[in-house]
């Protein structure tokens, strides 16, 4: 029996794909496909959701922002309402577990995140107006046309093409959005793309704001990153795809945004391994084996002092390694890509400690690995003892001094995050801030006293940092307004009359903005 495809949501409408190749996922638990079987879009499908986007952008210039926060507000209710189908649906798709990582975590933090897109879409703090009265001058953000989404396969939702936080910044404002699904877990996706259809009939929007496409060839989806009616990219993914994205994007001259990859050093004092080891230990077992060590931010080099020190915290954190199970890998692609990292790990001068191999879990997996290697090891070979190992294992590198620490700081690539462990008595507080000075530069978040996996979802939060982590070191994909104005496009008025200006950028604006007014930075009714 032939097994239906299918559909691409083009416009509002469900329609069937016009190309022949199809995919579909599998399950990890079981290394068994999916039922689903879905289109690989040609470029005529493409080009048809790409126009109808356009259209839609066209349609909505100059809308207010209420309108999309409450497209976004309805579309959090309709996730909510699907709850259940979504969480069974991702569990299959990607082995997560059901609780706590997808239905406590997970899910509540993506609808959470769509809702603050609603309310600086409702505000319109995104748009960071500026009045400069003396020179009649004015300035704010505003739209700057479609934008396609990428999604990653470790985050179904929080960072799905159709639903996570660059959907929603790209929507709060007030840009169409042409999801690119994942193939690990397009099933999900579509189900998030009924809830966003729903949405869009009950608040009156343009029926092509969202529409989804599931895969293309290579070579379409350059073409779509790059086609002059696409305003802006949002991409997080595998450093190669996006830097191919990323070279036809800029060719276009068309903004995209990219996180790519990140291994998250961690300096680790000896006053904090003299006065609470076995915590330590504790937390790092818990942030690298965390979703197998499938997170942006899970801590791949961890730099310790070498001696009794330095070697009773390997044999503690390896120890805790092999008793642990290895969670279920979200496809066969990523554990055939952790083990290839892990083996130019050794080959550039890294040494197995502990793991390495397949199995230790269910379905699709790989054993708790830790490597090592010394100071000179990693002076030598900085570059490929960089590599990123993207799973459930790490590489521990010994330095004799606090100056070999900071000479590896120097040679760290761009990473969203680095994290420094010190003595809470203040024992290396000097070793600390010599370090620091330097981890500072190379990282968009820095933390103390801390593992890096969790991102907090709030204004204050930098999910980005210097490349490779991003494609940009001066955006977040997390947080707003910050992660939204991305998608905005710099919008100057110039001896505008005041009749004719948006509100926001009017003298007497009742919204609960920033404002800077003759020079002076001032806060309205917040």
């Amino acid at each position: 029996m032939t097994q239906s495809v299918q559909p691409i949501l083009c416009n509002g409408e469900w329609i069937a794909g016009s190309g022949t190749s199809t995919f579909q996922a599998a399950n990890p638990s079981t290394e068994q496909p999916m039922p689903q079987t879905f289109p690989v879009s040609p470029w005529e499908d493409v080009d048809q959701v790409i126009a109808a986007a356009a259209a839609a952008a066209k349609e909505m210039r100059g809308w207010p922002g209420t309108r999309f926060a409450e497209f976004l507000e309805t579309y959090a209710d309709e996730i909510e309402a699907r709850a259940d189908l979504l969480v069974e649906t991702a569990h299959q798709e990607t082995g997560l577990p059901v609780s706590p990582r997808l239905r406590d975590g997970e899910l509540p933090r993506t609808t959470n995140q769509i809702r603050q897109a609603a309310a600086t879409a409702r505000n319109e703090s995104w748009r960071i107006p500026t009045i400069d009265t003396g020179s009649g001058i004015r300035s704010m953000y505003g739209a700057i046309g479609p934008v396609v989404v990428f999604g990653p396969n470790n985050f179904p939702y929080a960072y799905n093409g159709m639903a996570g936080g660059d959907f929603a910044a790209a929507v709060a404002a007030g840009n169409p959005v042409i999801a690119k699904g994942h193939p690990s877990h397009p099933e999900t996706t579509r189900i998030f793309a009924e809830a966003a259809v729903a949405a869009i009939e009950k608040t009156g929007m343009p029926k092509a704001l969202v529409q989804l496409i599931y895969r293309t060839s290579h070579e379409d989806g350059l073409k779509l990153v790059s086609d002059p009616r696409i305003g802006s990219v949002g991409y997080t993914g595998a450093r190669q795809t996006g830097l191919r994205l990323k070279a036809a994007a800029d060719a276009a001259g068309k903004p995209i945004y990219l996180e790519l990859s990140s291994i998250n050093p961690v300096f680790v004092l000896p006053g904090a391994l003299k006065e609470r080891l076995e915590t330590i230990a504790d937390e790092f077992q818990t942030s690298c084996l965390m979703g197998a060590g499938q997170f942006c931010t899970n801590p791949g080099l961890v730099v310790i002092p070498s001696g009794d020190l330095g070697e009773a915290f390997i044999e503690a954190v390896a120890s805790r390694f092999e008793s642990a199970a290895s969670s279920t890998m979200l496809s066969e692609g990523v554990r055939k890509n952790f083990l290839a990292a892990l083996e130019t790990l050794k080959q550039s001068g890294a040494t197995l400690v502990t793991g390495g191999t397949s199995g230790g879990g269910t379905g699709v997996c790989v054993k708790n690995t830790l490597l090592r290697a010394d100071a000179a090891a990693f002076l030598k070979n900085p570059h490929a003892l960089q590599t990123e190992a993207f799973g459930n294992g790490s590489l521990f590198v010994t330095a004799e001094t606090t100056e070999q620490m900071t000479e590896i700081a120097e040679l760290l690539e761009g990473n969203l995050t680095g994290s420094i462990y010190s003595d809470t008595r203040g024992t290396d507080d000097s070793d600390c801030e010599q370090i620091e000075r330097v981890v500072r530069t190379k990282v968009g978040r820095l933390l103390n006293d801390k593992m890096p996996t969790g991102v907090a979802v709030v204004s204050s939060m930098n999910h980005g940092g210097p490349f490779p982590a991003t494609g940009h070191p001066g955006f977040t994909a997390v947080g707003v307004p910050g992660s939204v104005t991305r998608f905005g496009m710099l919008q100057s008025y110039d001896s505008v009359r005041p009749g004719r200006l948006p509100q926001v950028l009017q003298d007497k604006n009742p919204g609960d903005v920033w404002r800077r007014i003759d020079g002076a930075w001032s806060q309205a009714d917040l």
